[in-house]
């Protein structure tokens, strides 16, 4: 199996992962628990690895992109054309949810029990608080901490303002940084490259833990959820996706789906989309062929701020919550209110678990909901959370190569002929 590509092995690996599950779903509950842990804290080996390299892979992929552009001019158009990219994957994800959501009506009919309004239900939207601490997120206060933390938007942020003075000083400081920015850059690709060939087993167990521990019946009452988020995923993430790749960067998107599949097997599997980031880079330079000034931009920043399977989700569970709630779908205001508040959450959505959990208390409060109307979906929230940050991480990577075939278009005058295309 050695010899096989590594996305076959991480498949392998899945597969068997679910048999083990399997097999110990069918133990002793006492027994059953323990080796569930095991497999939780085997996994979280391969998952603490892969974070030990993201914060300096980050630093030095990104300070080396950022140097490669030649200017800040140059990075301003990459910024553009990337915020644009991310603010339009996102709203066709939203807009995808609600098509699915209300073509299927998952909420009606259920018999789940309906949670009763509190005070909470009143209270402000705290969507401007959110966008506000991102904004300080900006504005890390001690960098050094930031790393430890670490708080990616932070490292990010401080990351590019130390890359754009150092091409502002110019001359040996840009070159002596540039040098330093390359070098870590190379120790952190082979060291990654090493951790990348654990995959199959952390995949391994990381999938068992998750088989052994979600139960069949908590999936009866919640099918129709499950099928209509599942539903949008798969359009976004096979037919919206693919075909901006097909449109604008001219690439036969299922062979590049093929060089991502490391990282999107990987992401499926621990649920993180910063912990596959790594991985992610990886595949994207050495398999997808994207440049790695590009790169080192596009998908950190997309780590932190681009969610599109995040705010497709929590569009679909909002409005879910809501039929059951009120018996009926929300109206077209409310369902406007639902996709722009999922827009700007999906923004503040940090890239762990559970995140979306955490941002759809504020929708929720922005359609006069109950925060705690959410638990009726958590049963099966970490199942739908594997599928989501796959997407997230496949929209990183689409955007990276989007992105990659429309700078080097405009900005040949700052780019080397060497470097124009992918």
């Amino acid at each position: 199996m050695l010899r096989w590509p590594l996305h076959w092995q991480i498949v392998v690996g899945m597969l068997a992962g679910v048999g083990v599950g399997l097999v110990i779903a069918s133990l002793e509950a006492e027994q059953a628990a323990v080796a569930a842990e095991v497999c939780q804290r085997l996994g979280g080996l391969f998952l603490r690895l892969l974070k030990m390299v993201a914060v300096p892979l980050i630093v030095t992929s990104l300070a080396t992109g950022v140097l490669g552009l030649g200017g800040p001019a140059g990075l301003g158009r990459m910024f553009s054309r990337t915020l644009v990219y991310y603010l339009g994957t996102s709203m066709l994800a939203i807009l995808t949810g609600l098509v699915a959501v209300n073509l299927l009506r998952p909420g009606l009919g259920t018999g789940l029990p309906a949670a009763e309004p509190t005070a909470e239900a009143a209270r402000p939207v705290g969507i401007i608080e959110m966008l506000f601490s991102q904004i300080e997120n900006l504005i890390p206060a001690n960098p050094l901490a930031a790393l430890v933390e670490p708080n990616f938007l932070s490292i990010i942020a401080f990351t590019l303002a130390f890359a754009i003075f150092a091409l502002l000083c110019g001359g040996r400081v840009a070159d002596g940084v540039r040098g330093a920015a390359e070098t870590g850059f190379a120790v952190m690709m082979r060291m990654t490259s090493a951790i990348i060939r654990l995959a199959p087993v952390g995949v391994l167990f990381l999938v068992a833990h998750v088989t052994a521990t979600q139960g069949a019946a908590m999936f009866q009452a919640l099918g129709w959820y499950l099928l209509t988020v599942t539903l949008a995923l798969v359009v976004h993430a096979t037919l919206t996706l693919p075909a901006i790749v097909w449109l604008v960067a001219r690439r036969d998107p299922w062979r590049y789906a093929r060089a991502m599949a490391p990282a999107l097997l990987t992401a499926f599997s621990s649920a993180s989309s910063n912990a596959t980031l790594p991985l992610s880079l990886a595949c994207a330079e050495e398999r997808g062929g994207v440049r790695n000034r590009t790169a080192s931009f596009v998908m950190p920043l997309g780590a932190t701020i681009n969610m599109d399977g995040t705010a497709l989700y929590e569009a679909v569970a909002v409005l879910f919550i809501a039929q059951v709630y009120h018996g009926h779908s929300l109206p077209l205001s409310g369902q406007v209110a639902v996709a722009l508040t999922a827009l700007l959450a999906s923004v503040g959505a940090a890239g762990i678990p559970h995140a979306g959990l955490v941002m759809m208390a504020i929708i929720l409060q922005a359609v006069g909901l109950p925060a705690e109307a959410q638990g009726m979906i958590l049963a099966v929230d970490r199942v739908l959370d594997m599928g989501r940050t796959a997407v997230n991480v496949w929209s990183d990577a689409c955007g990276a190569l989007v992105v990659d075939t429309l700078v080097p278009a405009e900005d040949a005058d700052i780019l080397t002929a060497g470097d124009a295309g992918a």
